[in-house]
């Protein structure tokens, strides 16, 4: 189990502590369980919507935006701030753009995206909370983190050296596709067909702009694609 526990304590903000720095085998096998992390978080947010119940409607979603939020610890949020102030400051050019991505200041861009899509995305639960059709917390966040797992099996990582590297070098390939085809099944029998769809076609867009401008993929990039897809089933299943 101690690829679970480097995935949730890598993926989130629970008070999970590990020992020493682990083997990059091990870290490379985490990949494995990103989905089970998103399963976790799904968990933990139908739970707090059940105890919402009869609460305002517009603190009700802006409290479960928070816990979603503070969940991650903003990590996925970080890197879809550092991707967006890089995208546009790097003129698409390519050495350019990693290096803004390492600067650790945010831009008026990254600012303005954060704002945008945390408004879209409160909106959406606005939406899913009327509806009483919230199953979607729980594919949300499943879909968005195994895209991540899909992410390190399709697509090369730019930045050599680091836990990035560590954990496409040491991927088990079969079984990730494996765990791919799996969550896609499970969440299509769910009823969520329609954002599996929809979020297959934004990982493609956003995969093609990472090769396009980088060659690849990056933490930041990684970061950016799961607050994307998870803005984007959100949406999908709302409308």
């Amino acid at each position: 189990m101690l690829p679970f526990w480097i995935a949730l304590q890598f993926l989130s903000s629970l008070p999970v502590s590990l020992s020493g720095m682990p083997a990059p085998q091990a870290m490379g096998r985490s990949l494995l369980f990103y989905p089970l992390v998103g399963l976790v978080f799904g968990g933990v947010l139908l739970a707090l919507n059940a105890l919402l119940g009869g609460a305002p409607l517009y603190l009700h979603g802006a409290l479960l935006l928070s816990a979603w939020v503070l969940l991650s610890g903003g990590l996925h949020l970080d890197g879809l701030a550092d991707s967006a102030d890089a995208w546009l400051g790097g003129f698409g050019d390519r050495e350019r753009t990693l290096q803004i991505m390492k600067d650790p200041r945010s831009g008026p861009i990254a600012v303005v995206t954060l704002v945008l899509v945390l408004l879209i995305k409160f909106c959406a639960m606005l939406a899913v909370i009327e509806s009483g059709h919230t199953l979607i917390l729980l594919l949300a966040p499943v879909i968005a983190r195994s895209a991540m797992l899909g992410l390190f099996l399709c697509t090369p990582y730019v930045r050599a050296g680091g836990l990035g590297q560590a954990l496409a070098d040491h991927l088990p390939r079969t079984a990730g596709k494996l765990v791919l085809c799996v969550v896609a099944l499970a969440c299509a029998l769910l009823g969520g067909g329609w954002v599996v769809l929809v979020a297959a076609a934004g990982f493609c867009w956003l995969r093609h702009l990472m090769c396009r401008r980088l060659g690849g993929a990056t933490g930041d990039t990684a970061g950016a694609l799961l607050e994307l897809l998870e803005v984007a089933v959100l949406v999908a299943w709302a409308v």
